[in-house]
């Protein structure tokens, strides 16, 4: 399994969803752990993104796929980046 980290960005319309259904959320993690991605973590926080994930993954095309699966209902949009820790870092650096 590999870690992701998922950054989130409601649109108009994700805004609207979650003030009036904030178990909205929890909802769509049930829904994303149903396409074999487990949350590991997740945050609401402020600034430019609305949510910190972090995730675990079979594989790049799985996130991929769950990404495009969450903005493709238009509520969201996502920028994801692989991560690995850091004594993998080391390790790598190392070889």
């Amino acid at each position: 399994m590999a870690i992701y980290i998922m950054l989130t960005t409601l649109t108009d319309e994700g805004r609207k969803t979650v003030k009036a259904n904030p178990e909205r959320i929890k909802a769509v993690n049930k829904e994303v752990e149903g396409m074999g991605v487990k949350i590991l973590a997740q945050y609401a926080v402020l600034g430019p993104y609305d949510f910190v994930n972090i995730l675990d993954a079979p594989s790049n095309e799985i996130v991929s796929k769950m990404a495009m699966e969450l903005g493709a209902r238009g509520t969201l949009q996502t920028m994801t980046m692989a991560a690995m820790n850091l004594d993998d870092f080391i390790k790598g650096l190392k070889k």
